[in-house]
């Protein structure tokens, strides 16, 4: 593997990929023309796994830097909570939708799930459940 990327490096660099000249859409022509699909998978993958690595994989998120709600206020994420979130792993997280709504229905079914199958009393998913105005909590 290592003597593939070796050589997608060289075609890239014979190609004059790396001149600081080259705007964005000439480099990607350059990239279709000297890679094959399975190389430009690769790279990728590469380029995400290393994106994913650099967050920790798991973000950092408290109730008292106003990231998290408390359990007695509904245990979600506050909007400062939500951008970190977004920011550090690339996601879309949305403000809870309690009016209603296909989003609604799908938390609610999967959130309750989570309190069903929950090793312990699962307090802050019922908080988020009865917070969603979710039916039964």
């Amino acid at each position: 593997m290592a003597k593939s990327n070796l050589s997608v490096a060289k075609s890239l660099k014979k190609a004059n990929f790396y001149e600081p000249s080259k705007n964005k859409s000439e480099r990607l022509n350059i990239v279709n023309d000297v890679t094959t699909k399975p190389q430009r998978l690769k790279m990728v993958e590469k380029l995400f796994i290393d994106k994913k690595l650099k967050s920790g994989g798991n973000v950092s998120l408290a109730v008292g830097r106003g990231e998290k709600l408390p359990e007695s206020k509904g245990a979600g994420l506050t909007a400062k909570g939500r951008a970190k979130y977004n920011r550090e792993t690339g996601s879309n997280l949305k403000a809870p939708q309690p009016q209603g709504g296909a989003r609604k229905d799908s938390f609610c079914a999967r959130m309750s799930g989570v309190v069903e199958h929950a090793k312990g009393d699962a307090p802050r998913a019922k908080a988020s459940l009865k917070r969603w105005n979710c039916p039964n909590w």
